[in-house]
């Protein structure tokens, strides 16, 4: 009997220890009522994990997973460049249960060794074969950080020269369609402008899909000398006219148009699509309320989050030592902490994990610059034309406060030719709406409003006549 017991214990420790982690796991991440597959690619050398990760529904393979830890039980895989995470436990053979993040973003997911089939969804804009115009694959190099950029430029015609738009993507890591939600604006965009007659250059945020680099650390300054380099690229190929080199911003993507084009002198118009007329450390809070409103959050709530957004923000906006603002950051959220309401507290987990996520959010590069960056000196700085369209359902980016900001600032430093444009009904994807909510993004069918693809293209055109 002893032996026949000591004999099991054996088999549980080989099969506790003996489960295999190497091959393909499959997940299914869902964000706001739409799906995006996860492909994960783990193998083992000697004593060493290495994976890549897979996004099939973004058209991304061989993603590099720079950390892979298993420990016989639990895995914990990292995209760090994209501030990814991904920590599960082995139930068996065949199924990983834990959870993904990015940022402060968190969700469940589990993965398993069968490929996931996710529902379809419609999206009638995107464009379909035969085209009607050339696309080509290219790379261009950023000389300064020494990186190479992939994208796509599409052309009118094979022999030409035609007038361009390079379109810079929002916040977050993005490919060159800034898909989000399996909508692609920047695809919808690019294929409107090509079939009228204008180029478009979109590529892929550094350190992303095709692009070398790395994407987590960078800030907005850093971006804009990606576009710098988009730029001096275009220069060089004979399709492009060299004097009709414009910029499309979207989001972010129109706080760093104007930074290019109040310094660089090739740049011949800019457009921007829902691009910040204010302080990061002014619009966040005002963009918070309005989707907690929007989301159905009582004004009670809504404004003792504003209040303590707002004292936060401005916090880390006006700091200049980040150990400092740590310090005095760590006190602030331990108040906060502990007078939180229970269903709060829930959301929020133990005290220190509370602090290290807000922490770590708080003092990001890319957000403490985006908190302390004023757009509208840059903006008095740019003498080419400007286009500055806003739905008047964006909730992220507010139209009454940022076109606002921005007319002034253009006003004040005598830009000759410019365009303030609030479009009815429109969010800040620039999709027909409802509320403006984000949770409504990936429910609509549209990608980007026909008035707003033609509002941008009849501006365009009107000026590289």
């Amino acid at each position: 009997m002893k032996k026949l017991s000591f004999l099991f214990l054996f088999l549980c420790f080989q099969v506790a220890f003996g489960q295999n982690i190497e091959g393909q796991w499959n997940g299914v991440l869902s964000v706001q009522g739409t799906q995006l597959r996860l492909v994960f690619n783990i193998q083992k050398t000697g004593d060493t994990y290495t994976a890549t990760m897979d996004s099939p529904d973004q058209g991304a393979k061989g993603i590099a997973v720079t950390n892979t830890t298993f420990d016989g039980t639990k895995i914990s895989l990292e995209v760090a460049n994209a501030g990814i995470k991904y920590e599960g436990t082995l139930a068996d053979d065949s199924k990983i249960s834990g959870t993904f993040s990015q940022g402060t973003f968190k969700t469940p997911m589990e993965l398993g060794r069968e490929k996931k089939a996710v529902k379809k969804v419609a999206r009638p804009q995107d464009p379909v074969e035969p085209l009607g115009y050339y696309a080509e694959e290219v790379k261009f190099e950023n000389s300064v950080d020494k990186i190479t950029l992939a994208g796509t430029l599409t052309l009118p015609k094979k022999e030409g020269k035609f007038p361009v738009v390079v379109l810079i993507t929002g916040s977050g890591p993005q490919n060159r369609d800034e898909e989000l939600m399996n909508h692609r604006p920047f695809l919808v965009i690019a294929d409107h402008l090509t079939k009228n007659g204008i180029a478009v250059l979109r590529y892929d945020d550094r350190g992303m899909f095709g692009s070398t680099g790395t994407f987590k650390g960078a800030t907005s300054f850093d971006f804009a000398k990606d576009v710098d380099a988009a730029v001096a690229y275009l220069k060089t190929r004979k399709e492009i006219d060299p004097n009709k080199i414009g910029l499309a911003g979207h989001s972010e993507g129109g706080l760093i148009a104007p930074l290019v084009a109040s310094k660089n002198a090739d740049v011949a118009f800019i457009v921007l699509l829902a691009g910040p007329g204010i302080p990061g450390y002014e619009l966040l809070p005002i963009q918070s309320s309005l989707i907690q409103l929007a989301d159905g959050a009582s004004t009670k709530e809504v404004q003792k989050a504003e209040k303590l957004n707002a004292k936060l923000f401005k916090m880390a906006g006006e700091s200049t030592d980040t150990e400092k603002l740590k310090a005095e950051l760590t006190v602030e959220l331990k108040e906060i902490y502990a007078n939180a309401t229970k269903e709060e507290l829930a959301k929020a987990g133990t005290e220190e994990e509370f602090l290290k996520t807000q922490l770590v959010a708080l003092t990001d590069p890319w957000l403490l610059t985006f908190l302390k960056y004023d757009p509208r000196p840059t903006l008095e700085k740019v003498k080419c034309p400007v286009l500055a369209l806003n739905g008047s359902k964006d909730l992220q980016v507010p139209p009454k406060e940022d076109l606002g900001a921005i007319e002034k600032a253009l006003k004040k430093g005598k830009n000759k030719d410019f365009k303030i444009v609030e479009l009815p009904n429109l969010n800040h994807l620039f999709q027909e709406c409802t509320t403006g909510s984000p949770k409504e993004y990936g429910k609509i069918e549209q990608t980007f409003a026909p008035v707003a693809l033609d509002t941008m293209t009849s501006w365009i055109l009107e000026r590289v006549k």
